[in-house]
């Protein structure tokens, strides 16, 4: 094992071994210390900076938003969770539950939004007394470990074991395999290729979904509200999230007026050709995204692509135009950028057709959404469709958690089995505790055959031949 994985790995089990002793009180103030440290405005303005001049992905302003917005959300779901000792009890089943730690945990994090991702995943971790290392994707080490700095400041602040949270200080395929191994969970938000290792590290592991949310617009939806959402999620940090919006299915007999309202937004509506040029600058192989278009802005994409926009610095989304959404096109696939496609349907049941074949392809299991108004469309497709979360009326990037839904903030969005993952649902501190359960006697419960079989007896004339 290379050293400075043996080295973290020490280190973090005699913070944990400390942390396992604290009481809810305790753990409430490193909590609140280490989530003011990074909600403060300079820290996460100059966070923003760091993360964007480093990677070059997404947009600076957006970024520090995301952070406080995210950091908030998070610290709100924490607010009065019970993590320490006794967490449920049933008295006329004697059953009692005790909360106890993981141990430690090794967290991948991606370059897109990199510390909102690792902030948002400490925090609930700490809740629940454990202790982290991150894998930070090369591409964000240097914010990474400025992030990772941050949080041990505010762990110090309370006389808390700074390594609680550390950052991995060696990069690699091998050293970032021998921390999952020697790690008690694992924790990977990023591409295929991390979370597959991740669940071949031999450690239990919790692994986030590809995304790709594809969403309906039927005639009855409110047509102007629900453009300016999607071409808000879809164009928000430059679409670097997998739950920014990628594909649209928009009912025919609104489609024209939809179109428009996308431009009033401040999209811009691509011709055929100007799709086929961007499909081309986008997927040269015609398969793999360019890594050099990813989350860049709309107007960096499209002179890429030899598009001429009037007004450019004003056109924050590109939309590109399918006729068929049940061929290969690639512009059906996960984008990862400002640009999402728009296709037009005819029949509701067909359109849930039509998305479940597009994610099938590309995000099967993360989420889909849908405008109407109509809650029996909203029942068929949470109905018909293997996802993880259905959003009405809202943009998709409310996925990962919103002050205007009940859904929890998290960074960590997994598809469950469809998409390759151990859980479906967002990963919040509730996948970061065990549970001891105490059972006393009770008195002894009868089975009524007659209850358990009755219906089966009564449909098979079983009950004849006893």
């Amino acid at each position: 094992m290379h050293e400075s994985v043996r080295s973290a790995i020490k280190r973090a089990r005699a913070a944990q071994a400390e942390a396992e002793s604290w009481d809810q009180t305790r753990v409430d103030d490193v909590v609140a210390a280490v989530g003011w440290q990074c909600y403060r405005e300079e820290n996460a303005r100059r966070l923003a900076a760091l993360s964007h001049a480093e990677t070059r992905l997404g947009d600076a302003e957006h970024l520090y938003a995301l952070q406080r917005r995210r950091v908030l959300g998070i610290l709100h779901d924490l607010q009065g969770a019970t993590t320490v000792g006794v967490v449920e009890e049933t008295p006329h089943l004697g059953l009692r539950k005790i909360a106890k730690p993981v141990g430690v945990i090794a967290a991948a994090s991606p370059a897109t939004a990199p510390s909102p991702g690792i902030i948002c995943n400490a925090l609930p971790m700490l809740k629940t007394r454990n202790a982290v290392v991150f894998t930070p994707n090369p591409r964000a080490r240097k914010v990474a470990e400025e992030t990772v700095a941050l949080i041990r400041t505010g762990l110090e602040e309370v006389g808390a074991p700074a390594d609680l949270v550390q950052c991995l200080d060696v990069s690699g395929r091998e050293a970032a395999e021998e921390l999952m191994s020697a790690a008690d969970l694992v924790v990977a938000v990023g591409g295929k290729g991390t979370v597959r290792r991740a669940y071949l590290s031999g450690t239990p592991a919790i692994g986030a979904g590809v995304g790709n949310p594809t969403v309906i617009v039927d005639e009855t939806s409110d047509c102007r509200e629900a453009a300016r959402m999607i071409q808000w999620g879809a164009s928000y940090n430059n679409g670097t999230s997998c739950s920014s919006e990628s594909n649209v299915l928009v009912h025919r007999s609104i489609a024209d007026e939809f179109r428009a309202e996308l431009v009033r937004s401040g999209a811009y509506v691509c011709t055929g050709v100007e799709t086929k040029e961007l499909q081309d600058v986008l997927w040269p192989s015609g398969e793999t995204l360019n890594r050099d278009l990813i989350g860049q802005s709309a107007d960096v994409i499209a002179a890429a692509a030899g598009l001429t926009l009037e007004e450019p610095e004003k056109i924050t989304a590109l939309v590109l135009e399918c006729e068929d959404v049940r061929g290969d096109s690639p512009i059906l696939l996960e984008k990862l950028s400002p640009v999402v496609t728009l296709s037009v349907y005819d029949d509701f049941h067909h359109a849930v057709e039509s998305v479940k074949l597009v994610e099938d392809r590309c995000g099967r299991g993360h989420s889909c959404g849908i405008h109407s108004e109509l809650p029996e469309r909203v029942s068929y497709l949470a109905e018909q469709m293997p996802t993880s979360r259905v959003v009405v009326n809202q943009s998709t990037m409310t996925n990962s958690g919103s002050f205007g839904s009940g859904v929890p903030f998290t960074t960590t969005l997994s598809s469950g089995s469809w998409g390759g993952s151990s859980v479906s649902g967002n990963v919040t501190w509730r996948e970061y505790i065990n549970h001891t359960t105490v059972s006393w006697p009770i008195e002894e419960r009868r089975a009524d055959e007659a209850v358990i079989f009755g219906r089966h007896w009564a449909n098979t004339e079983v009950q004849a031949s006893r």
